[in-house]
Order: structure tokens, then C-alpha cells, then sequence
């Protein structure tokens, strides 16, 4: 089951194109899309998550973490990203980054002020818990 998990991921940004072409201008707010949920039977009381996240061009997302292994990989545009503690990166198209479940990204944000940024991400989570938690400086130290 593991493996297929890895296969789907790894297929995901070749098929991806298909159903999100670039150039959409349709795109003017950040948007995630659930494209797919299921129940992990190997792995008690968890699930997996697939969604499509657009930032819309030069958006900054606040603070927040996901209580989930989160893997996702920039099928458009380019994003600057930083966790808590570490240096900031910038992930360009065809390259992914993940998030460990104790991690605060700190911040996110659309390098670019004229075109969406548009990623793939999968979580591995609690059954049923939300994806994303925002964070404020009072609640970082756990």
C-alpha cells in the first residue's frame, strides 16, 4: 500500500496538467481544491488528502501549520517558503518541499505579482481533521 501511495505522488505532476492547464485566468484569490480523500487501511485512524492550492499573483498566506506529514510539489509559478527555525526557500516549478506535522510555516508567499502559483499536495493526517491550523505568535511554542 506504501508503495502505491509513493507511485500515485510521484505520477500525480505528470497527469496534473492535463486536468489544470497553465495560463488559467481564472485564478484571482487563493483557492484549494480537493481533488481526493481516503482512508489509509495500513495505517490506523489516518487518511490521505490530495488537493490543488492557487496563489493568486504576489499573495502572502499567514502563519500556520498542518497537523499532517505534508508533501507538495509547485506544478506553476514559484513560491517562497519557510518553516520555523530554518532559513527561507524558494520552490520553483518541478521541484516539492514537505512539512512534518510539528512544523509552523512561517511564511508563504507568490514570488510573482502577475501570475498564479499553482501546487499539488498531499497530506497524511487524522481521519476528519482539518488541513491547515492557523498560528499566531502566542500559540508557536508547543
Amino acid at each position: 500500500m506504501k508503495k502505491m501511495l509513493v507511485l500515485v505522488f510521484l505520477l500525480l505532476p505528470l497527469v496534473m496538467p492535463l486536468f489544470f492547464p497553465s495560463g488559467s485566468a481564472d485564478a484571482q484569490i487563493a483557492k484549494e481544491k480537493p481533488l481526493m480523500t481516503r482512508v489509509l487501511p495500513n495505517i490506523s485512524g489516518e487518511e490521505g488528502l490530495i488537493e490543488t492550492v492557487v496563489l493568486s499573483p504576489g499573495e502572502v498566506v499567514p502563519a500556520h501549520r498542518h497537523n499532517a506529514d505534508v508533501f507538495a510539489y509547485v506544478l506553476e509559478g514559484s513560491i517562497v517558503t519557510q518553516l520555523e527555525g530554518h532559513k527561507p526557500q524558494t520552490v520553483h516549478t518541478g521541484e516539492a518541499f514537505y512539512e512534518s506535522p510539528g512544523d509552523v510555516h512561517t511564511v508563504t508567499r507568490n514570488v510573482s505579482a502577475t501570475q498564479p502559483a499553482r501546487l499539488i499536495v498531499f497530506f497524511v493526517k487524522k481521519i476528519g481533521a482539518p488541513t491547515t491550523v492557523a498560528v499566531t505568535t502566542a500559540n508557536t511554542a508547543r
